[in-house]
């Protein structure tokens, strides 16, 4: 039997990465973080990639790698924050896997991206506005495509993955 795939969706700064690494050592499973196979795939850096062929040459490359990636089995995928904007993307994530939307307020975001230049989209004079604005378009998009939603603003990244691990076996998505 293939093990479904577990999908996380949400705003830079949830926790995708770091929850998704953790639990995929939980399971057993695999784990890839999309941003990073766009970088390991090209042999650049995602800003690089913006500089070079904007966001929408990003977002073509992001679509070709979740396409590949959501037809893997056993697997823990951390998509990039921007992957939702994508229709394809959606109806991919949602059809080959079980997506988990990591939801956390703006404060918690701004914080946890505050020293990171690797982010294109935050590198600006306000990144709390654009954070704010990221989440007002793109909430309604994650939660569309979630089959479960987890706040991370407050909890350890190890509550976050004992409560995902819960609802995973509560599911059937897992033993």
């Amino acid at each position: 039997m293939n093990k479904q795939s577990i999908f996380l969706v949400g705003p830079m700064g949830a926790g995708k990465s770091t929850v998704g690494r953790i639990l995929a050592e939980k399971l057993g499973y695999e784990f890839i973080d999309s941003d990073h196979e766009i970088e390991a795939r090209t042999g650049v850096t995602i800003p690089v990639i913006f500089d070079i062929e904007g966001e929408g040459g990003f977002r073509a490359r992001e679509s070709a790698v979740i396409d590949d990636i959501t037809q893997l089995p056993g697997l823990v995928l951390a998509t990039g924050g921007g992957a939702v904007l994508s229709a394809d993307n959606r109806r991919h994530l949602a059809a080959r896997g079980f997506v988990v939307y990591l939801r956390s307020t703006v404060p918690a975001l701004v914080q946890r991206t505050k020293n990171d230049r690797n982010r294109p989209l935050l590198q600006t004079d306000n990144p709390e506005a654009v954070i704010a604005h990221l989440l007002t378009e793109r909430g309604p998009l994650y939660e569309e495509v979630a089959d479960l939603i987890v706040d991370t603003q407050q909890a350890s990244v190890f509550r976050v993955v004992r409560h995902i691990q819960d609802q995973l076996v509560r599911e059937g998505v897992v033993a």
